[in-house]
């Protein structure tokens, strides 16, 4: 996930401001900020709380070097830095304390270095240096190719088809064994269940994205999101059930847009009913992974959600996935549901309640948990085949999801009582 401090562009921002405590270790700086070119002017005395002050009133530097020596609680110092310091600068901390966990947490919460006292002038040069680097560098450090940006939305048909388990299993292969950074988005504003699967308090990050559109940008990501692992963030929430969601979906779609510009992948836990609210959510998305089982009400529901995605996102390539699936216990045959739908499913998860309950106790999403398990395999290959969307144009998703021919004696679609012609008719213009 990319630091709230870090951009790839100094624009037109003041090069660099330091707040050092002490005049020795000015005595320091000085004349290294001179040799990079900089104003020695913008050293100034004072620690975090000076330069909390400072840039409340005025704008943020590139770089800003800033004394945590007075801090007694620094994290927490440098969380009320963050409120009013703008997205794209680069900080360096200085300070007493030789601590490796409180250097560690530091680097987590988005400061590009941390230099122990008494400073050196090679120990400045360098770190500068570095700092200076990040506006030239690559969004990824390894200088590969900066990767296209691939969003799926999982959606499931009926309530209790395993979509929010398949949606966290994506994010944590997405995140973990394909090494995407990786955002989920849990709409379930009231129910959603992305956080509990991760073990995290869903926070009230989403909640404030709703309430304020205007506050989202870099910075609000970063702050609102709930870090899973190194590589995964969720943003979601927990409302009131005495409270209805009001919005406009504005928020969503920036969401959607800094999501965008700061990581790897987009994994969207969609409730069907969001569909109806905001078709604009899909826009964007390269990817909708339509979880169903082989149910009437199932059958019925893909049609109309298939249909409604032609007419509503021509750009989002459909992935059925049909979870829990048990032999001989199906409600109807997988070889007539295709023939329902007209196209085959993609994907086929077993059914393994004991791998569920396994997830569950040890607060892990269902491929973390069960990395052995059979039933992990095809959530594997659903992974791969998302990611790899992107480079082949969809063509995969298009030749595995061909119209089957297999026309089976069970007229399910007379049983459906037309649902799919109704909602075709229903969203073409009147001739």
């Amino acid at each position: 996930m990319n630091s709230p401090f870090k951009s790839p562009a100094m624009g037109n921002r003041e090069p660099f401001s330091a707040f050092i405590c002490d005049e020795a270790a000015l005595d320091v700086l000085r004349p290294v900020v001179i040799e990079m070119g900089w104003q020695p002017e913008k050293c100034n005395k004072g620690g975090l709380r000076n330069a909390i002050q400072s840039l409340s009133i005025a704008a943020s530097p590139a770089i800003l070097m800033v004394d945590l020596s007075e801090s007694g609680d620094p994290l927490n110092d440098i969380n009320a830095l963050a409120e009013v310091c703008e997205p794209g600068t680069v900080v360096i901390a200085v300070g007493q304390v030789n601590d490796v966990r409180l250097y560690r947490d530091l680097l987590s919460s988005g400061i590009h270095d941390y230099l122990l006292k008494p400073l050196s002038a090679s120990q400045l040069r360098d770190s500068l240096t570095q700092a200076q680097a990040v506006f030239s560098s690559p969004r990824h450090a390894d200088g590969d190719a900066e990767r296209e940006h691939v969003a799926t939305a999982v959606v499931g048909t009926r309530g209790g088809v395993g979509a929010s388990t398949l949606a966290t299993s994506l994010a944590w292969l997405f995140s973990s064994e394909h090494n995407r950074s990786t955002a989920l988005l849990d709409l379930d504003v009231h129910f959603g269940t992305g956080a509990l699967a991760l073990d995290l308090e869903p926070g009230r990050g989403l909640t404030d994205a709703i309430e304020n559109p205007s506050r989202i940008d870099g910075l609000f990501i970063e702050r609102a999101m709930i870090r899973a692992n190194d590589n995964l963030a969720i943003l979601s929430a927990e409302a009131p059930i005495n409270s209805p969601l009001m919005t406009d979906g504005t928020a969503f779609l920036q969401l959607e847009e800094e999501f965008r510009q700061a990581f790897d992948t987009t994994v969207i836990d969609l409730p069907r009913n969001m569909l109806i609210n905001f078709p604009h959510l899909l826009s964007e998305v390269n990817v909708v992974t339509l979880v169903t089982e082989l149910t009437l009400a199932s059958a019925r529901d893909t049609i109309r959600i298939l249909s409604w995605l032609k007419q509503n996102a021509p750009a989002a390539h459909p992935l059925i996935v049909c979870n829990k699936m048990q032999a001989g216990t199906a409600e109807i045959s997988k070889a007539d549901f295709e023939a329902s739908i007209e196209r085959k499913i993609n994907f086929q998860i077993p059914f393994d309640q004991k791998a569920a309950a396994n997830a569950a106790k040890l607060g892990q999403t269902f491929v973390e948990a069960n990395k052995g398990s059979r039933t992990v395999a095809p959530i594997r290959e659903i992974a791969k085949m998302i990611v790899g969307v992107t480079e082949d144009g969809g063509e995969s998703l298009k030749e595995s999801g061909k119209k089957s021919s297999m026309l089976g004696g069970f007229d399910i679609k007379s049983l459906l009582g037309g649902a799919a012609k109704k909602d075709k008719t229903e969203s073409e213009p009147a001739q």
